[in-house]
């Protein structure tokens, strides 16, 4: 909500509300959730606590209200571009591995075409934080017209060299330690994600065993006339292709 407090989306309350509602119908399915911090828009944690201790109490109020076995810090635009906040959520995460034993911790950032900037995996490793799966984003990124698949391949390519030389990991090291999260049909900037390229990124990821794929998102997978938007995709395919 802007002063260091977890609500869902900015506005709706941590417990009692819808979101609470869903898990507890997802987990009674035999499903599990892993909530995402952060995002490209709208008040950030990582940005509104002043202090690493008070953002790792916030990530922890989060997972203790709902028994988390994994969390996901979405950390892009200026969060990223900050080192303070970079240096803060590395922190943070610190004392959340070492408090939290056996959570799983994942990272989603942006990536160009050749792969991701490296300044906050070259954080992490010197300050001795372990991440589950560094995960890109390879969306976005200028690829209006070209073969997403191959291109979000190439990106996570560049991923695994980044997090091999920031570890000092075999390739077979990194790419267990790297993921992919992908955006399904029409994207932001009108790139065009098909069912195709998804079978692509798919079996890149079970071929070199990355230890994450997912995607924006599973309410977008069904088909639409015109570009994609928030319940549709924007591409021809049957609901839940992707």
């Amino acid at each position: 909500n802007g002063y260091c407090n977890p609500q869902w989306d900015g506005g709706r309350p941590l417990t009692g509300g819808v979101d609470q509602q869903t898990i507890n119908t997802v987990r009674a399915a035999g499903g599990d959730v892993i909530p995402s911090f952060g995002g490209w828009s709208g008040n950030k944690l990582e940005s509104s606590c002043a202090s690493a201790g008070e953002l790792a109490a916030a990530y922890q109020k989060v997972i203790n209200a709902y028994g988390l076995k994994a969390i996901d810090i979405d950390i892009e635009a200026a969060a990223y571009d900050s080192p303070t906040v970079q240096q803060r959520t590395v922190d943070a995460l610190r004392t959340i591995r070492a408090n939290n034993p056996g959570i799983k911790l994942y990272i989603t950032f942006g990536t160009g075409q050749n792969g991701p900037d490296t300044s906050l995996i070259n954080r992490a490793a010197q300050a001795g934080l372990t991440i589950d799966s560094w995960t890109i984003m390879p969306f976005n990124f200028g690829g209006n017209g070209q073969n997403m698949g191959t291109l979000s391949v190439r990106a996570a390519e560049g991923l695994k060299t980044a997090v091999k030389n920031a570890y000092g990991y075999s390739d077979d090291q990194a790419y267990r330690h790297t993921g992919i999260s992908s955006m399904n049909g029409t994207t932001d900037v009108g790139e065009t994600i098909t069912v195709a390229d998804f079978r692509t990124i798919l079996a890149y990821a079970q071929q070199r065993h990355l230890s994450r794929l997912t995607f924006w998102s599973v309410n977008r997978d069904r088909p639409c006339t015109g570009g994609g938007a928030d319940t549709c995709s924007g591409v021809g395919q049957q609901p839940w292709d992707f």
